[in-house]
């Protein structure tokens, strides 16, 4: 017979949505099995009920033939012959009717007993381990999801033994309780052949029994076509006995190596961190965003795809793009009251994810896989032996944060500061064959055997050296909350007087800075550092921004550690003097545009007035050559000069424009 197809019960502690669709095929296996066996049965109890049935009348027939000859006929009178006729069929017909009552014997036996156990006790097992096995699944998972929202601050002890005890009871069984689902599955692939053909061959052999009197050549070839059904079927059980013992030995081992797993938090000597990993799969609970403050956690199954970070949730039969993680940076962030989160932001920075692991070991992996598969490192033939190779490289190039003593050590004179950091346009390219060994290279913008460096060492001082300082300002501190001793803040008549709260990220060395690419991919090289490290915690530092310049400040003792730039209040002092000069002269040329106004209009004036003399001038010459008139003429004009002269400047004006 050909293969049997089995659930892999060394699968069922990762419980994947792989190994669920599996199961959800044999459950729909047995669903079908059920149907189809209990139609079988229905049929099969017609032919037991038909046989008992033909059993009793062959029997009803038997007595009434033997019954004939008590009978009185009107017309029959007695016949003899066919009396003892009747009497002969009768002896026969009752051998058969004892034929079958034994072949309704044999029927219930090897025909009806099989079927019935197989249908009552092994299908109704199936559904009572469904059952089981679902309430362990939802227990697991009500389990989880309260160890899950466990604070990271020092929470009760009691709490959280309880909790971590919970996980591990609801774990184990779960897991025992899958294990024996899936044995008892497997074990109905066998069974159903069983059920199926070991009461036919009940039925068969009870039928040759039967009829073997009257037809022994045809019961010679039925014998030996049965026999070789019964020695199938006698080597279906050896071989299904052998396979349930080997289920049993391989569910006691996997209890006795599973059980340290059904802790959430292994222990990490036990279990190290590979991080040399391409691929991970696991579950996984990511922070959706329910409103403009709130959010929730969903746990789903998470799983890497070439460059894609793929979820599936439980019943589905594939799973969906979460995100393209290609040149992507990942890094850890402390993410409300939740531990071990890391957040994966996408090349473009348009799409992020936060996601939170069970255990700190799979934390590590997944930071650790997903900064792998950015390089792009899947994409060549060994590619755990390339990624081992980069970490390495990045291991050796990676400065640690010094310590307190080694800082300053590093102010004396006799240390040489490191060079000032260049940047460098990135000139590999993305999404070609030669991909994976371009990003490995990072010789085209990073020198090689680059330290990194974590945090800042600058000497912690007012001003850098050789930096001049203003008078009243040496051996000060800055304090950018303007509670400065009994001198004056330089900063306080500043009009731009911000402060920031900054993290230190890291610096590294590069060869140029002619484009922004380089800026990218030397953030992504000091995350991938922080990543392989386990260097997350970063240096916190106030930015003040003030019109004379950018200092970072130590937050516990408020003194510079660093001036960032100088030119910003030279810049500022420029362009305020530029701005005032530029405001002078407009309001000049205003000033003067209302002089020339004001002298426009005082010459029209003077105009109008000699025209009006001129006028004047005029009517006494006309008033002189005619007499007769003239004396009237002068006194008018003698009288609007009277009124002129006591009109005044604006008399004059209105007379001007009545005219």
């Amino acid at each position: 017979m050909p293969g049997i197809d089995k659930l892999p019960i060394e699968e069922t502690l990762e419980d994947s949505p792989q190994t669920r669709s599996l199961l959800g095929v044999f459950e729909e296996d047995a669903a079908a099995i059920s149907n189809y066996i209990n139609q079988l049965f229905q049929a099969m109890h017609r032919i037991y009920d038909a046989q008992n049935e033909l059993s009793a009348a062959t029997h009803l027939t038997s007595k009434l033939l033997k019954e004939y000859e008590k009978q009185r006929f009107p017309l029959g009178g007695d016949d003899e012959v066919m009396t003892s006729t009747l009497q002969q069929f009768a002896k026969v017909i009752d051998e058969l009717s004892s034929c079958h009552a034994v072949l309704s014997t044999q029927l219930a036996d090897a025909m009806m007993f099989p079927i019935t156990q197989f249908k009552e006790r092994d299908l109704k097992e199936i559904l009572t381990l469904k059952e089981v096995f679902q309430i362990a699944s939802n227990d697991h998972d009500a389990a989880i999801t309260r160890y899950s929202r466990l604070s990271k601050r020092r929470e009760n002890e009691k709490i959280k033994a309880e909790v971590t005890e919970d996980v591990y009871t609801s774990r184990k069984k779960q897991h025992q309780t899958m294990m024996h689902y899936f044995c008892a599955l497997n074990t109905l692939q066998y069974k159903k052949k069983i059920a199926m053909l070991e009461p036919l061959l009940g039925y068969m052999q009870a039928q040759i029994s039967f009829f073997k009197m009257g037809s022994e050549n045809l019961t010679e070839q039925l014998e030996e076509f049965l026999t070789n059904i019964g020695t199938s079927v006698q080597n279906v059980r050896r071989e299904m006995e052998c396979e349930v013992e080997n289920m049993q030995q391989t569910i006691e081992d996997l209890e006795v190596a599973s059980d340290p797993l059904y802790l959430p938090d292994p222990d990490p000597m036990k279990f190290p961190v590979h991080r040399n990993l391409t691929r991970k799969a696991g579950y996984l609970n990511a922070r959706n965003k329910t409103g403009l403050v709130s959010s929730s956690w969903e746990r789903q199954f998470y799983f890497t795809q070439g460059g894609n970070l793929m979820s599936q949730a439980r019943g589905d039969v594939a799973g969906g793009l979460v995100m393209d993680i290609d040149n992507c940076s990942v890094m850890a962030v402390d993410c409300e009251d939740r531990r071990y989160c890391f957040q994966i932001t996408s090349f473009d920075g348009k799409k992020s994810s936060i996601l939170q692991a069970e255990s700190k070991k799979d934390y590590e992996e997944w930071i650790c896989t997903i900064n792998n598969i950015s390089k792009q490192i899947y994409l060549s033939e060994n590619p755990e032996e390339i990624a081992a190779r980069v970490n390495q490289s990045a291991l050796e190039a990676v400065t640690p944060s010094p310590s307190f003593q080694q800082r300053h050590e590093s102010m004396r004179p006799t240390v040489q500061s490191r060079p000032p950091a260049a940047r460098t346009s990135s000139t590999g390219s993305l999404g070609s064959e030669s991909a994976a060994l371009s990003a490995l290279s990072l010789d085209s913008l990073v020198a090689p055997d680059t330290p990194i460096q974590f945090d800042i060492i600058s000497p912690v001082s007012e001003d850098l050296p050789g930096q001049a300082k203003s008078s009243g300002q040496s051996g000060r501190r800055t304090n950018p909350f303007g509670e400065s001793g009994g001198s004056k803040s330089e900063t306080e008549d500043s009009i731009l007087h911000q402060l920031f709260i900054v993290r230190f990220l890291g610096s590294m060395e590069v060869k140029s800075d002619e484009s922004p690419d380089v800026v990218y991919e030397t953030m992504r090289q000091i995350l991938a550092a922080r990543a392989i490290h386990n260097v997350f915690r970063m240096t916190e530092s106030h930015l003040l921004v003030t019109c004379d310049c950018l200092k970072l400040i130590d937050p516990q003792t408020q003194v510079t550690r660093l001036r960032i730039c100088d030119s910003v209040g030279l810049a500022k002092q420029i362009a305020f003097h530029a701005e005032l000069d530029r405001k002078a002269s407009e309001k000049q040329k205003e000033i003067d545009r209302v002089k020339e106004k004001q002298q426009k209009e005082l010459n029209k004036q003077k105009q109008i007035e000699k025209d009006l003399e001129e006028q004047s001038r005029l009517i006494a010459a006309s008033s002189r050559s005619n007499q007769s008139s003239g004396e009237g003429q002068f006194v008018v004009l003698s009288s609007s000069q009277s009124e002129d002269s006591d009109l005044g400047e604006d008399g004059k004006k209105k007379r001007e424009s009545e005219a």
